[in-house]
């Protein structure tokens, strides 16, 4: 099997490539092949058996795409873009890499032809719905985002759905919730401080809180994002019907409580490393943001996370802390 990673550079690519390696193949077959792609060099996971190719590649760019489908991949696993704070800041570039890469990538799928028909997993987001909102927002919920990011991403969905329908290729869409706790250096999201205000003050640094103790919202580990991720490229057309696109689930809790879970799991002198300093623009984009969902779809097709916050915050000190937190 070939399995091609766009944003394989990114968080979230690392580990699905690494999972992939472990795991020693993908829906019971062996992969032979990986191929990485992303604007920032990937690296191919240590030890794997088969051909690993990596290259340094913007799907936006004219030809990229097509290059990138040449070798036939069997599951493409979308994940390259664009954070939602860097799309709603920077307009151009937002569109540029959400949606016309998206849209290069599976129009060079369909113009590969010679019965070409991969299967192809993309990340979305819980971006695609805005306010207002019902208290818990069921499968059939309508899309109205209020960011650009959320609107790249609806677009994405749509194109997704039509291209799968018109047979071209076999498409799932996931609406990942917010990934936490996300390990390595901030980045651009609007989201970003959900992961700060747990993996800064773990690693005995001061974090900055830039929204209320009252926000609320939907959270799962980077450990069930890539599981995911795998689940999903094993589902039927026949389990999934017309809808392809599905919110995952996920552990829904304010921003005080995610505090609180830090302190039952690390203790006070490390919840107390958080800093609040409210910033308007982040909490105008939170705000429009879906909060609790009830994703029975994908509940009944299989899809798992964790229980509680607590178990998320575990989860992170037993990846990538080695099991120890900063005194």
């Amino acid at each position: 099997m070939h399995v091609l990673i766009t944003g394989a550079a990114g968080m979230i690519g690392r580990k699905l490539a690494a999972r992939l390696n472990k795991d020693g193949g993908l829906n019971g077959a062996p992969i032979d092949r990986l191929t990485l792609i992303d604007v920032a060099a990937p690296e191919p996971p240590a030890g794997f058996a088969g051909v690993a190719d990596a290259a340094v590649s913007d799907l936006s760019a004219p030809g990229t795409a097509v290059k990138a489908v040449n070798g036939r991949p069997d599951v493409i696993f979308h994940l390259a873009g664009v954070v939602s704070g860097e799309a709603e800041t920077d307009f151009d570039k937002g569109y540029r890499v959400n949606l016309d890469g998206t849209r290069a990538l599976i129009e060079a799928i369909r113009l590969t032809g010679g019965g070409y028909k991969p299967k192809v997993i993309f990340s979305s987001s819980i971006a695609v719905f805005g306010a207002p909102f019902p208290d818990t927002i069921p499968d059939d919920f309508h899309q109205t985002p209020l960011t650009s990011y959320g609107t790249q991403k609806t677009i994405s969905e749509l194109l997704l759905a039509d291209y799968t329908r018109r047979g071209f290729l076999e498409g799932v869409g996931i609406r990942l919730p917010s990934i936490v706790v996300r390990p390595g250096k901030p980045n651009k999201a609007a989201s970003g401080f959900f992961s700060g205000i747990i993996r800064e003050p773990l690693a005995g640094h001061e974090a900055i809180l830039p929204v209320p103790d009252s926000v609320l919202h939907w959270h799962a580990s980077p450990r069930s994002a890539v599981g995911f991720l795998i689940h999903a490229a094993g589902l039927s057309r026949a389990a999934l019907g017309d809808r392809i696109n599905l919110t995952m689930p996920g552990v829904c809790c304010t921003v005080g409580e995610q505090i609180e879970a830090l302190r039952r799991v690390a203790g006070d002198k490390v919840a107390a490393r958080i800093r609040r300093a409210p910033d308007e623009l982040v909490a105008r984009i939170v705000a429009g943001w879906p909060r609790r969902f009830e994703p029975k779809r994908a509940l009944a097709l299989g899809f798992t996370v964790e229980r509680t916050f607590d178990d998320i915050i575990r989860a992170h000190i037993e990846d990538e802390l080695g099991g120890r937190v900063a005194g």
